[in-house]
């Protein structure tokens, strides 16, 4: 049986009493295939004489470790005729009282999701030990790409050699994790942003996850993952089942940028992803902190109208004795020593300006100082008697408790309701440490709980959109954003540090989804000086904002941010719609990167500078994902001021076709550190 769409293909032998065997997976085939490799076992088992990490793993209480399942009824396939389709899988072990359905869905895109239910019919407690998604891949794959990260340095990448070991990245962290990578990739030697093979795995799942590549000396190499269970976290009565995350796998015969390709463009492709025009957007936090003054925050509003800002957020700071980080987390009330008229002058204020209004929350949260820990010392997430360490003077509250998750969505609910919010910017700040819930590991209770909670807000509030924040980047994965709208990409403003961040969370989400804000010309997480060009290129391609006291801008910094948000708003359906492509330049001192529309008629392009080069000549700017064999204008993009090229111009317009952008490229001049510019290229 095969499933065909772009570039990708699976092929499963469907035959035979055991679990059907993967062929196949990756590059397109035909359809007489089926006798040209041995296969992997969907469920990979000792059974299988598969001596690697095993798919499914559990217990009775010690005993029938190992599992022999067998399928009871012949797979269901349903063909798309779009491209992919599903394929469904029943398979039992009577002896030990497990059932098992496998799902495997490949998109027209070219994802393919999988994932595995697990019912106990025996009797007595089945406890789960892990349950992965894994498939094969070829001896061709011969290196894993992943990321690491902490707070202000999320997803920088690292290789690691694929040889005959055991190669993974796990989170314990009770969220993501700022370094979880966006696609754990196994691929070619050498492979890149536009060349090679890849492979690539991603668990959507905001919890505890893995993701791992093994290869034995006896056996084909398999990559995948899963939700990574703590000891007695799935204990399943006699009926109960247990689902695995989906977990995501993609392949592109032409470097990472076909990941990005297939991910984007399956996301666009839910009826959920947003379709209005993203707005850009002002979040006050790095212009105001906590100090929250009426006056203040409505000439900050006046100021982000005048410039042509259409989306204003009030951040952290507006509840009930949240005066710093050291209290208030979970009293969701409005402080009236800070706002006796609630927050209605202001939010009328934004809204008679023309600007949407939106509000920070952090729901999971609580402060050891606030009404709601005194009143139920209980409610944290945590043995009785054993409160974790505080960390950002806060512990975390348990919503998986009814009581608790009840108290929290009545109150977000109340507020949204009152004053008519479209926004909310839900924030996450501290790893779930020693996590406990009803006495046993309590990450995937919180998890599932945090879904439900935003599930029932939306249900609530129809267009209500929610952004994915969590201490910056640290819950940026697909399982949040089947329900979320955005993703603060990192707490780190820094423009030199956001190229890093954003190239590598782009691998996964399309630019629309992340947002990037234009900060102070001294950045309060590094401290490092930089100019404004700088900074409003590194915001363009994504869904742009400011975070930054613009009332303090002199004039001429007005101006050009003015023309910069004129700009995002006229390239956005460009940039929000288009195919993200990255070069792979041959300077690691700087960045090229861009967004092709889809029919190739319009693209925009960034050139930003990091550090020194290593040569004093310019590198050529090989410009990739236009038509070959079309004629193309480049220009820099008007409405951004021209840099200092040290005595050198830019011409005003060259026209290229598209084969020579990409085979000879561009000479520019030679650029200073810390500088960008961008290029529009339009057909001719």
């Amino acid at each position: 049986m095969v499933l065909t769409a772009g570039h990708t293909s699976l092929v499963l032998d469907l035959d035979g009493p055991g679990l059907p065997r993967v062929l196949h997976w990756g590059a397109r085939v035909g359809a007489a295939v089926e006798g040209l490799a041995p296969g992997t076992s969907l469920l990979p088992s000792q059974h299988d004489k598969w001596m690697g990490r095993p798919a499914l793993s559990g217990h009775r209480d010690g005993a029938l470790p190992h599992l022999r399942l067998t399928v009871g009824a012949p797979p269901a396939v349903v063909h798309d005729p779009a491209g992919g389709g599903s394929v469904t899988v029943d398979a039992m072990d009577d002896a030990a009282g497990v059932d098992v359905r496998s799902e495997l869905h490949l998109s027209p895109e070219g994802m393919l999701r999988m994932r595995h239910t697990v019912c106990n019919t025996g009797r007595g407690v089945w406890t789960a030990d892990e349950i992965l998604c894994l498939l094969p891949v070829p001896d061709a794959a011969r290196e894993v790409l992943d990321t690491t990260g902490h707070w202000a340095r999320e997803k920088h990448p690292q290789r690691l050699a694929f040889a005959r070991s055991t190669v993974a990245h796990e989170s314990r962290r009770g969220r993501t994790g700022f370094g979880s990578p966006p696609f754990y990739v196994a691929g070619t030697p050498g492979f890149g942003f536009r060349h090679g093979e890849v492979w690539g795995v991603h668990v959507a799942w905001s919890g505890n996850h893995q993701h791992l590549a093994q290869r034995l000396p006896d056996a084909e190499g398999v990559l995948g993952g899963g939700e990574l269970l703590t000891p007695g976290e799935v204990r399943l009565e006699p009926g109960q089942t247990y689902r695995t995350p989906w977990v995501h796998f993609a392949y592109s015969p032409r470097g990472l940028d076909g990941l990005s390709e297939a991910s984007h463009a399956w996301l666009r492709a839910r009826p959920q992803h947003p379709r209005t025009a993203r707005p850009f957007t002002l979040n006050v936090w790095e212009a105001v902190y906590f100090d929250h003054d009426l006056a203040r925050l409505t000439a900050l509003a006046d100021r982000a109208a005048e410039i042509g800002v259409e989306r204003y957020v009030l951040d952290d700071g507006w509840f009930l004795g949240r005066r710093d980080d050291t209290a208030g987390l979970g009293d969701w009330i409005v402080d009236p020593d800070v706002w006796p008229e609630g927050l209605h002058p202001l939010v009328e204020h934004v809204r008679g300006m023309g600007m949407e209004f939106g509000l920070w929350f952090e729901p999971e949260m609580i402060n050891p100082r606030s009404k709601l820990a005194e009143e139920h010392p209980d409610w944290f997430l945590a043995a009785p008697g054993r409160l974790p360490d505080p960390s950002r003077h806060q512990l975390v509250l348990d919503i998986a408790r009814p009581e608790a998750y009840t108290h929290i969505l009545e109150r977000m609910d109340a507020l949204i309701a009152e004053y008519a919010l479209t926004y909310i910017k839900w924030d996450h700040n501290r790893d779930l440490h020693e996590a406990v819930h009803n006495g046993a590991g309590g990450v995937r209770a919180q998890t599932l709980a945090a879904y439900r909670l935003i599930d029932e807000l939306k249900r609530r509030h129809p267009g209500l959109e929610i952004e994915s924040c969590s201490s910056g980047g640290s819950r940026a994965d697909l399982g949040v954003l089947e329900r979320t709208d955005r993703v603060w990409t990192s707490d780190n403003t820094d423009p030199i540090e956001r190229q890093t961040i954003q190239r590598w969370a782009g691998l996964l989400l399309p630019p629309e989804l992340t947002g990037a804000h234009v900060s102070a010309p001294v950045n309060h997480q590094t401290g490092r000086a930089t100019g404004l060009r700088m900074r409003t290129v590194t915001a363009l391609l994504a869904h742009a904002g400011i975070e930054w006291d613009i009332t303090t801008c002199a004039p001429e910094e007005l101006a050009e941010l003015t023309a910069f948000i004129g700009a995002y708003k006229r390239l956005r359906a460009t940039i929000h719609s288009g195919v993200t492509v990255r070069a792979d330049h041959p300077d690691p001192a700087a960045n090229l990167y861009g967004v092709v529309a889809r029919d190739a008629s319009h693209a925009i392009y960034a050139y930003a500078q990091l550090t020194t080069s290593d040569g004093t000549g310019p590198a050529r700017l090989r410009l990739p994902g236009l038509d070959p064999s079309a004629a193309y204008e480049v220009r820099l993009v008007p409405e951004i001021p021209a840099p200092t090229w040290r005595g050198a111009e830019w011409r005003p317009a060259i026209t290229a076709t598209g084969g020579d952008l990409a085979a000879m490229g561009l000479t520019a001049p030679v650029l200073r550190p810390g500088d960008a510019y961008a290029l529009e290229v339009t057909r001719a």
